[in-house]
Formats: structure tokens, C-alpha cells, sequence
């Protein structure tokens, strides 16, 4: 699988191909901010509306699947539940993120932008948060070709050591 990275900035979102966005959404956090804030302006607040509604709470294993067309540039939209912000777990983590990852395998989704539960408010610091998909997902996931990761400063170095080390551990089993 391949990893690359984008700024959580709409002008950026435009700029990336791939199948779907997949955004976090915090059980405690209302309204929506960050990257889903942009989104949910972009989409004059439907994300919003369908929480307003009931429709979505923002607990662990709870998805939210809206169109992105004409708006964004992914057909496919997800939200994914990440549970409480003050009770965040490295348990929440693996949840949140495992959810996520089955959600797209079902959606058929190989290529995806996603913000990782945890990233935007730091609970969980990037290299960890790496770690931590990689055991998730595994050092070579079949149902995935690319995750593009929202992160911004200096999280995709911090990141990069623990992707590198995937990869060759990849091709020293393809070699054998």
C-alpha cells in the first residue's frame, strides 16, 4: 500500500485523486471543526444536519457514508465515529481506525484520503498513530492500493521512518 500526504486545506482536496474522504467525528465535538469543518461548509452543511438529525452520533463503529459530487472531488464521503475525545485510547484508536478500514473494504474503496481518529487535536502523537495502522491493517493490506493522509507540519517525517520500515519488511518477504 502506498502512503502519501496532504495538507487538510479544501484547495488541497481538490488536487487529490482518490475514490474516498474519510473523516473523523468525536462524540463531544460539536460543531463540526478542522478538516470536517471545511468539508461540512463545502457541503453547506449536510455532515451537520445529518448529526442535528440523529442520523450520526460519533461513536466508535458508527459510519456515515454521503456523495461528494459535485462538491468535493471523492464520490464517496465517509464520517466514522471516534468515540469521546476525552476518553481517546490508543484502544479507541485501533477501534475507530479498524471500523474505518472494514467500512472502505465493504464500500470496495482502494484509494482513500483520510484523517486518521486522534491526529487533528493530537491525542495521539503521529509516529504512534503510524505505528498503530500498520498493526491495524497490516504491513501490506490486499484491500487498500493507497491511503493519502491528512497531516500537516511535521507528522509525515515523524511518520516516514515507520512507513519505510513496512515497506522493506514487504519486500524482504516478496524476495524470499
Amino acid at each position: 500500500m502506498e502512503v502519501r500526504f496532504v495538507s487538510a486545506d479544501l484547495r488541497r482536496f481538490d488536487e487529490v485523486r482518490a475514490e474516498a474522504l474519510a473523516l473523523p467525528l468525536f462524540l463531544d465535538a460539536r460543531p463540526t471543526q478542522g478538516a470536517l469543518g471545511l468539508v461540512d461548509w463545502r457541503l453547506v452543511g449536510r455532515v451537520s444536519d445529518a448529526v442535528r438529525r440523529g442520523r450520526f452520533k460519533g461513536a466508535v463503529g458508527e459510519h456515515l457514508l454521503i456523495s461528494g459530487r459535485p462538491k468535493l472531488p471523492f464520490d464517496k464521503l465517509f464520517i466514522y465515529g471516534a468515540g469521546a475525545a476525552e476518553d481517546f485510547t490508543e484502544e479507541a484508536y485501533r477501534a475507530a481506525t479498524e471500523g474505518l478500514f472494514c467500512a472502505l473494504a465493504r464500500a470496495k474503496v482502494r484509494t482513500s484520503v483520510c484523517l486518521l481518529p486522534g491526529r487533528e487535536g493530537g491525542e495521539i502523537e503521529p509516529r504512534r498513530a503510524m505505528e498503530l495502522l500498520v498493526q491495524v491493517l497490516g504491513e501490506d493490506p490486499p484491500n487498500h492500493d493507497e491511503v493519502i493522509l491528512v497531516e500537516d507540519g511535521d507528522a509525515p517525517r515523524e511518520m516516514a521512518p515507520v512507513i519505510e520500515q513496512a515497506r522493506r519488511r514487504v519486500r524482504a518477504r516478496r524476495s524470499e
